[in-house]
């Protein structure tokens, strides 16, 4: 059984920092691309950043880029994502994703997605 699970949501100051961890089981981690995407209320689902089976290829959304590291420990079946300056427009419900295609090089769309885990909280307030 496959278990997806996030941890490390929080309430942050604008320009605060925080970092995001995802534990995988079930399966062979290093054989698949993960991702992050989030969601605010009222609003799609949307792509935040993915990285390769190796952790070598990234990928961010323009929101992001330059803000958010995206990385993975495969031998402890872990996926993280440090956000640093947060900004009130980054509140929303983060997932850690999962694509088993063994196709897939970067994962960016959310139909693409096999596993989720049940979101972490963050929230941008002053």
């Amino acid at each position: 059984q496959v278990q997806v699970v996030e941890s490390g949501g929080g309430l942050v100051q604008p320009g605060g920092s925080l970092r995001l961890s995802c534990t995988v089981s079930g399966l062979t981690f290093s054989n698949y691309v993960m991702a992050w995407f989030r969601q605010a209320p009222g609003s799609e689902r949307e792509f935040v950043a993915s990285v390769s089976r190796s952790g070598i290829t990234t990928d961010y959304s323009d929101s992001v880029k330059g803000r958010f590291t995206i990385s993975r420990e495969n031998g402890m079946k872990q996926l993280f994502l440090r956000m640093n300056a947060l900004q009130p427009e980054d509140t929303a419900l983060y997932y850690c994703a999962l694509d088993t295609n063994p196709q897939t090089m970067i994962l960016r769309t959310p139909h693409e997605v096999d596993y989720w885990g049940q979101g972490t909280q963050v929230t941008v307030s002053s």
